[in-house]
């Protein structure tokens, strides 16, 4: 794969990629990294670098010698910007006509908004995703950006990928794998939308079963200040639940599909898990069924049973920090250890040298300024 050095959502999707084994070439400015950028030790994992200056002749024709070589190009430049400077879709296949052409973009490739700037808050402000994420009577909560960047459009585009690779085995062709953060969003609320079909969802916030509406599907304070977290969609696991925190009356008990009953079923609920620590109750539920999980923060997630159990979490390298591991695993191919990305222009050299360039043609690049590094 060569990567062509981006933000955000690109990165991870090719994260996801290599971890799974692919070989990435990330393709960097040769003046260092943009200066509102700072490079990620866990997204970046797993690539080697090369430093190009792609607005040079020189550094253009390096960079369609690499595409010759590689079975995929990824890129999330604004639409346009890939063609204007050479390395768009005709010209990459002109050379490689096998090639799978991956692009991100946070809008599509056409439309009114195509050229229009954004981050993940906006993509999901526009795909009605963030409408449904907070507090009734409050404005809605951003999900970090875990919703339009990673969990839409870097899955999205690493999904599309594969896919395209696998027809490409039969058809010997490549093609434009065109995914967005706005329409991968959209996809994410599939669920969603079916039950607002089915007149199962309001547009209301926080009035629904996943939304904090319900009350056995949601987040209480403990006696400590800090949260657990219940999940008791069944009621099987809605009873479990009630049997542990005690005191239940048979009106609560039946509450579990009355909306009506909601109200008092949420004030007892508030005032029952006030009445310990998260740990407490976290240790009162253990072994049973009843959807009730602590509220861990970051370094207790690494460190909990489950996640020790699983090797979970890893070292970073050359850290005193961990990154999770590579997911999802197989029953039968290793999982690898994510190695370290490599600074910019690490490679040069050596990526230049492995698709035929000879020692004398690399250094002339590395002395006329189109590529840089050791």
């Amino acid at each position: 794969m060569v990567e062509l050095a981006g933000i955000g959502p690109g990165p991870f999707a090719v994260m996801l990629l290599a971890d799974m084994g692919a070989t990435v070439v990330r393709v960097d400015r040769t003046g260092g990294p943009n200066p509102d950028y700072t490079p990620n030790p866990v997204i970046e994992r797993g690539r080697r670098s090369i430093a190009v200056d792609l607005k040079t002749g020189a550094g253009l024709a390096v960079l369609l010698d690499l595409v010759a070589a590689a079975d995929v190009l990824v890129e999330s430049y604004r639409p346009g910007v890939a063609e204007r400077l050479g390395f768009g879709p005709d010209a990459c296949h002109a050379r490689n006509p096998a090639l799978v052409y991956g692009r991100l973009s946070a809008w599509g490739q056409s439309g009114p908004l195509a050229h229009v700037a954004g981050h993940d808050i906006n993509y999901i402000a526009m795909s009605g995703a963030l409408h449904s994420i907070g507090r009734a009577g409050e404005p809605p909560v951003p999900p970090l950006n875990l919703i339009g960047d990673f969990g839409g459009g870097a899955a999205s585009l690493a999904f599309g990928i594969v896919c395209a690779l696998w027809e490409a085995r039969g058809s010997g062709r490549g093609q434009v794998v065109d995914a967005n953060v706005l329409e991968s969003t959209a996809g994410l609320m599939g669920l969603v939308h079916g039950l607002r079909a089915q007149g199962r969802w309001s547009g209301e916030r926080a009035s629904n079963l996943l939304d904090g509406g319900c009350p056995y599907y949601d987040v209480y304070t403990c006696a400590d200040g800090r949260w657990v977290a219940f999940g008791a969609i069944e009621e099987r696991f809605y009873r479990n639940a009630l049997a542990v925190l005690g005191g239940a009356d048979e009106e609560l008990l039946n509450a579990h599909k009355d909306r009506e009953r909601w109200p008092a079923l949420r004030a007892f609920l508030t005032d029952a898990f006030r009445s310990r620590t998260r740990d407490e109750w976290a240790l009162a539920f253990d072994g049973v069924d009843a959807c009730v999980t602590p509220v861990l923060d970051l370094d207790e997630a690494r460190l909990h049973p489950q996640s020790a159990a699983r090797m979970s979490y890893v070292p970073i390298p050359d850290s005193d920090h961990h990154q999770p591991s590579v997911a999802p695993r197989f029953s039968r191919s290793s999982t690898p250890v994510p190695p370290l990305g490599s600074g910019p222009g690490a490679d040069t050299r050596s990526v230049l040298a492995g698709i035929g360039y000879p020692r004398s043609k690399i250094d002339q690049l590395l002395a006329g300024g189109a590529v840089a590094g050791r």
